[in-house]
């Protein structure tokens, strides 16, 4: 009897373990990412052999940058631009929203990294990106107290869409806003005028044709890191 009730404790304590760790799987899953060593590509790797490999676990420093006319690609092949009316607009928990003019963007400090954009299971696109860091925007807007996670605001072929991360990602620069890559303009097909580099994050979290980068006081990093193919990298 006490052998049989010994068993019913462990596995009940074994099952609600498992609840809880499913309940609070979204917040602990990139906690767990982020303690995994990075694997150090080797030089010559074939990018597309890491179609289902999470780039958060990716050590690229070694791959070469791909020519543009190799990049894969999904969902809108352009979207409507007009540089004397576009604006990016700079919002929410800022003591002064302001927007941004195209010519404007281009005359911020520059950054320019090779990162690895993967959309699961498609493709891989490792590039050399040219842009701007979130914390210029940062600087220019001024935030208010807490603000914790900022959304970026772009679009897809199934109509407007938002992102989010955390504001610690925008401060070291692991996510930008990008204009060229490989020393070219960004094509429409890839986000034309501004789209996201989140170094770390499945591509289908790069928004392209970003418009509006709103800074919030809630959000946890990377809850909604997960492979998707609902929207367009």
């Amino acid at each position: 009897m006490q052998t049989r009730r010994r068993i019913l404790k462990t596995g009940l304590r074994l099952a609600m373990w498992c609840v809880t760790t499913m309940g609070l799987g979204l917040v602990k899953v990139p906690v767990l990412f982020s303690e995994i060593k990075k694997r150090i590509l080797p030089k010559g790797t074939d990018p597309q052999s890491l179609k289902t490999t999470n780039p958060e676990s990716l050590d690229t420093r070694n791959l070469e940058v791909m020519p543009l006319d190799a990049f894969g690609i999904m969902g809108d092949k352009d979207y409507p631009f007009n540089p004397k009316t576009w604006r990016l607009e700079v919002t929410g928990a800022v003591e002064t929203p302001i927007g941004f003019s195209y010519e404007q963007i281009l005359k911020f400090p520059v950054i320019e990294r090779d990162v690895i954009l993967v959309c699961p299971g498609v493709f891989v696109n490792h590039g050399r990106w040219k842009g701007f860091s979130i914390r210029e925007l940062i600087h220019r807007a001024k935030l208010q107290k807490n603000v914790s996670s900022i959304n970026v605001y772009g679009h897809s072929r199934f109509g407007d869409r938002m992102e989010t991360f955390h504001i610690d990602e925008a401060t070291s620069d692991t996510v930008f806003l990008a204009y060229a890559v490989n020393n070219t303009p960004l094509p429409g097909k890839h986000g034309y005028p501004l789209r996201i580099v989140a170094e770390g994050h499945w591509g289908s979290h790069w928004a392209k044709y970003v418009k509006k980068i709103e800074f919030t006081e809630s959000g946890s990093r990377k809850t909604t890191d997960l492979p998707r193919r609902d929207l367009d990298p």
